[in-house]
């Protein structure tokens, strides 16, 4: 059986050091190639545009161009609907990590990361899922929708009942058996009602669920 194509990185942080570790622990992964570095955000989307790239390691704060626009122009493009951002930064504020969910990044990390779990994570958003850091919760999404929820927020009447009740489900922080347990569903329904809650509202993964569930009033903050 042929293996599958590695998964192509592009690295963007203005700290070479940084890109050189974790172009070590990357590269030192079969599966894993880094296909190009770039020092700040407009960089990122240049090369992000020449490459596509599987997944994009983001810094937030960076000279010129911060990665937080970065990461809404390329996630923007109709070129980079393969590509996903994962987030890392030595920031914990919870501004940051909520704006770069908004922006459209499918994943957060601190740079603090073990290697194991950085190259675990950029498996699982390479394979369309999503990640939060351990220090990065729902929590954060909530208390930021507290803080400052949308003047108009986004409809959810596309929804059916039971989408609607699985949008809940995934802003809880629940998993698709987990979710299939609580509904007596089997997890393939499960998969099909995501699939089908994220194209009708137009989302990338299920961070943009997440913050959407919040935002739109289907769960409150506290609620989770």
């Amino acid at each position: 059986m042929t293996a599958p194509p590695p998964i192509r990185v592009l690295l963007v942080d203005d700290q070479e050091v940084v890109r050189v570790g974790f172009r070590l622990i990357l590269e030192s992964e079969p599966d894993v190639h880094v296909v190009g570095e770039a020092s700040d955000g407009g960089q990122a989307i240049e090369l992000a545009r020449a490459l596509s790239p599987d997944v994009v390691l983001m810094d937030i704060r960076m000279p010129r161009r911060d990665g937080l626009s970065a990461t809404a122009e390329i996630v923007s493009q109709p070129w980079a609907s393969q590509t996903r951002v994962l987030v890392l930064t030595t920031f914990e504020e919870d501004d940051y990590v909520f704006e770069a969910l908004r922006a459209g990044a499918s994943g957060f990390l601190l740079k603090t990361t073990s290697p194991e779990d950085l190259v675990r994570a950029v498996r699982v958003v390479a394979d369309g899922g999503a990640l939060l850091g351990p220090s990065v919760t729902r929590k954060v999404i909530a208390d930021y929708a507290r803080r400052a929820p949308l003047a108009t927020p986004p409809s959810a009447d596309t929804l059916t009942d039971r989408e609607a009740e699985v949008l809940q489900l995934i802003a809880t922080g629940l998993s698709n058996a987990q979710i299939a347990d609580r509904l007596v569903i089997g997890e393939a329904t499960v998969k099909t009602h995501v699939s089908r809650i994220l194209t009708k509202l137009g989302l990338r993964d299920r961070v943009q669920a997440v913050v959407f569930a919040y935002e739109s009033g289907i769960v409150q903050p506290g609620q989770a």
